[in-house]
């Protein structure tokens, strides 16, 4: 009897996994009452076993004292994804941690389906680093080589737009041109279609390293940053006059991948000595809070969460900030919120008009937009895109699954193997 492949959809953001059965796709409980999981992990402080998704979340909100980690994606085809570090008490990489997230994701897919999996097919952005293609390879091979040391024996890729194609391609009208805008946590992915024959062919697909983690970073430098200093100045230790306060400090802080290496003995040592010079030493003083409790975090998910009320345009959204100091919170609005992402816009319609330009269409052609992935539901995004294709409808697909359904089809058919 051949075994049924796996499909995963390894997100920076969340995770999902599914099969082909019967020629429909069932997704399977990876996370309990969920079709996704958090792409998080949670190492405790007294060496215990490896959390993951919800559970890991909880962990940290909850105060346990260990280690935190999301967004480990964006590491793939860098340096750091292969550098030994002390995690949970013992010396990892975060390819170690990658592979047993993986591995995790594959016990609990054969749980649910109860039998075993050594293929899988897993998406993939169309370009995990962009106008890089030496460091997308170095990605692809250190994902490749966390699958297999997942325990699986074969590994297949499929760029995830072009799964997203397979899986919503029925909200346009048969024989028309559909444009997939694929926004994840972590890179911005587009494909032009056409349905012919009752098969999806793919005209083009393209891509860029823009997603909801680099949104929110800029929600978090434009709102909460000020809040512990980031405006601040300090003062010269010898002679007159201020310098700015170090940047670097907080362009950290905002950067999910980056915030469980910043709670080290000599990045508290700096700003404590940057307290005795700042010119307004309260704001920096927040900041050496947030390092000594270790709440980046909890600031990011503050972050995210008046992020999206912002979007919603709900009345009062703001982030709140009280654990760093009782009664502390930054006020965010929709047009405060549209201000602090309106660099992004350029080069989101820029990538989307060079997909068409590779498939050879114009805007014009183009009959149904069809948005996929957690960051699309921006507001910007479906502005951007109605704006490029004005006369395309603008549709909202399944944001959260499209892909790793895409991904089970395409486990039953010779499609977009990379």
């Amino acid at each position: 009897m051949t075994l049924p492949i796996l499909a995963i959809d390894f997100g920076t953001s969340n995770s999902a996994a599914a099969v082909l059965d019967g020629g429909k796709v069932r997704r399977l409980a990876i996370e309990t009452g969920s079709d996704t999981v958090p792409t998080a992990v949670f190492f405790p402080a007294d060496r215990g076993p490896m959390q993951i998704g919800v559970e890991a979340a909880e962990a940290l909100i909850s105060g346990e004292e260990g280690r935190y980690m999301r967004a480990l994606k964006s590491v793939l085809g860098t340096a750091l994804f292969h550098e030994q570090r002390l995690i949970g008490g013992r010396r990892r990489t975060l390819a170690d941690i990658v592979t047993a997230f993986l591995k995790t994701v594959k016990s609990r897919a054969e749980a649910a389906a109860v039998c075993p999996f050594t293929s899988v097919v897993s998406g993939r952005p169309v370009h995990f680093h962009t106008a890089d293609p030496a460091r997308d390879a170095r990605a692809e091979a250190d994902l490749r080589g966390c699958y297999l040391a997942a325990g699986f024996s074969d590994v297949r890729f499929v760029f995830e737009p072009e799964a997203a194609a397979l899986a919503t391609h029925g909200l346009g009208r048969a024989g028309e041109i559909g444009l997939i805008y694929d926004i994840g946590g972590g890179t911005s992915d587009f494909s032009v279609f056409r349905v012919q024959a009752g098969r999806v062919r793919i005209l083009a697909s393209h891509g860029i390293r823009l997603g909801g983690t680099d949104f929110d970073h800029a929600v978090s430098m434009a709102h909460a940053m000020p809040h512990l200093g980031s405006t601040s100045t300090l003062r010269r230790e010898m002679g007159e006059g201020v310098l700015p306060v170090p940047n670097h400090l907080y362009v950290d802080l905002s950067t999910w991948a980056k915030i469980p290496f910043l709670y080290t003995p000599e990045t508290k040592a700096m700003v404590a000595e940057m307290v005795k010079l700042v010119v307004k030493p309260r704001l920096m003083r927040r900041l050496a809070t947030v390092l000594k409790d270790e709440l980046g975090h909890d600031l990011a998910f503050a972050v995210e969460r008046g992020k999206i009320s912002a979007n919603r345009g709900e009345a009062g959204a703001h982030i709140g900030m009280e654990r760093v100091e009782a009664g502390l919170w930054a006020p965010i609005t929709r047009a405060s919120l549209d201000a602090s992402l309106a660099r992004y816009r350029d080069g989101l319609r820029r990538a989307a008009g060079e997909t068409l330009a590779m498939a050879g269409v114009s805007a014009d052609q183009i009959g149904t937009v069809i948005l996929v992935g957690g960051s699309s539901l921006m507001g910007l995004v479906a502005e951007e895109a109605q704006a490029l294709c004005p006369k395309a409808a603008v549709q909202t697909s399944e944001a959260f699954t499209a892909v790793v359904d895409g991904l089970a089809l395409a486990t039953g058919q010779e499609f977009g193997t990379h």
